[in-house]
């Protein structure tokens, strides 16, 4: 080819067509090994390493993996389809790749049992880099050993079962002031209302906040703040994400100035989390640092107030499909006030614990709201489960609607049945039940939630229709 390239120019250019024809093959190997490597990187992600036998699944396009399929909105009360689909083609644990990293799935009780008894040792809690920024990089769940279990004790003191022994009559008093001013309402947008209610009580019991007495609007912040929070993580202008991470900071902005306000005006006797916090800061040998308390505090708001109002909501509209429970519910509120001396006695602690269906009610309503889809860890070392590696430093992705919604546990998982429940007391989380979460991390504030869910269903069924 050569020889007949060089005897078709005039011997006067064979000096240059030898040059052209050198720059061409250097230009031909050169994008020979770009498409080789190509080829390679993309085989290299499609077939992961591993020191065993990785579970079937697909790890999606090169970067970013299937994110796409992951962040698609989800409008049903079933299985995310991400996930249901999935479980059809693959099992119930399937790998993939979210936003740049190798999870693995895990719709299996005893593997999610494995990973929550093992948090610690073969598995720590992480979540991917866009939750990360939207909850603070020092935000208590991407916190591990000592730091974590000292901040949990903080956490415990304020919602453990001593101080919601006081709290219940405040809890009381708001809910039974909320159902009185809706009652005069002509319609109520129950998730707006709900949330309103229980972010103005947690917000004084963290921090003495009055939205009445301020002059910002702190719950306006993590309303744009929530909007954002379950979607495709890009950060330009005009994106649910990008006004996700505005909501934070204008949030966390409110938050620093009035935790500078306090420490300029100290209290003699501690009434609220900012007090603890102030005095921790102030001892010589802490480990607290404002940065973390402040992200405390930011996790603390949204998680007390978006979690239960979506679950009050729910048992709002199982209340009005199921005239029965609402029945064997109301029947349950009016013996406690009937066995009173005195009937307008506020609610005790002894009648809260002794709601037997009401927490069956409640069970059953978490279990169908499956208001955490995903609840993540990332693995220490090499781990063999039944006939698969799940190999060092991947994801795992717990996904409680598919552990929550299975029929070979629950039947009909769809239907909302109060009455499986019946004799089963459960303190924490099971193989089958994880609405809390599960292991060293279960929820801190699974008391104040159920707490907060049974006195309002209390004040709710005995004065109103």
């Amino acid at each position: 080819i050569i020889n007949i390239i060089v005897l078709s120019f005039p011997i006067k250019d064979l000096s240059f067509s030898y040059l052209h024809l050198s720059s061409i093959m250097w230009g031909f190997w050169f994008l020979a090994l770009l498409v080789i490597g190509l080829i390679r990187w993309v085989y290299r992600w499609r077939n992961p390493r591993c020191n065993g036998k990785l579970p079937p699944g697909s790890m999606g396009l090169p970067l970013i993996g299937e994110t796409l399929q992951f962040f698609a909105p989800n409008t049903t009360s079933e299985i995310p389809p991400f996930v249901k689909e999935r479980m059809k083609r693959y099992g119930p644990i399937f790998k993939t790749n979210l936003v740049g990293r190798p999870v693995l799935v895990s719709t299996d009780p005893d593997l999610n049992y494995f990973i929550f008894q093992q948090e610690g040792h073969l598995f720590e809690s992480w979540y991917p880099d866009t939750f990360t920024e939207i909850f603070g990089r020092q935000n208590v769940g991407s916190l591990h050993g000592f730091m974590y279990k000292y901040l949990k004790n903080m956490v415990l003191n304020l919602f453990g079962p001593e101080s919601l022994k006081k709290m219940i009559p405040e809890i009381e008093q708001a809910a039974s002031k909320r159902l009185k001013k809706w009652s005069q309402q002509e319609s109520v947008e129950i998730k707006d209302a709900t949330a309103t209610m229980i972010f103005d009580l947690t917000a004084k019991k963290l921090i003495s906040y009055d939205q009445d007495s301020s002059s910002e609007n702190l719950r306006e912040n993590f309303l744009a703040f929530i909007q954002g929070l379950i979607s495709f993580p890009i950060d330009i202008p005009g994106t649910a994400y990008h006004k996700c991470l505005q909501g934070r900071k204008r949030a966390m902005k409110m938050l620093k100035n009035l935790l500078n306000e306090r420490r300029m005006n100290r209290r003699k006797q501690q009434s609220d989390f900012f007090d603890h916090v102030l005095e921790e800061l102030h001892r010589d040998d802490t480990i607290l640092t404002e940065g973390i308390a402040l992200d405390l505090m930011f996790v603390l708001l949204f998680a007390s107030f978006e979690t239960t109002s979506l679950a009050l909501t729910l048992a709002m509209k199982f209340l009005s499909d199921h005239p029965k429970v609402l029945k064997q519910l109301t029947e349950e509120h009016e013996a406690i006030v009937n066995r009173r001396q005195n009937p307008d006695s506020g609610l005790t602690w002894k009648e809260y614990k002794s709601m037997t269906f009401t927490f069956q009610f409640i069970n059953e309503t978490v279990r169908l709201a499956n208001i955490v889809p995903g609840i993540f860890r990332k693995v220490k070392r090499d781990i063999q489960f039944k006939d698969y590696t799940i190999p060092a430093g991947w994801a795992v992705m717990v996904c409680p609607p598919a552990v929550h919604l299975n029929p070979t546990k629950y039947e009909d998982p769809l239907t909302f049945n109060p009455w499986r429940w019946d004799g089963q007391e459960i303190n924490g989380a099971t193989r089958h039940f994880m609405a809390f979460g599960g292991g060293m991390r279960f929820c801190v504030g699974t008391e104040f939630t159920k707490v907060q869910m049974a006195t309002f269903l209390h004040c709710l069924v005995t004065k109103y229709r």
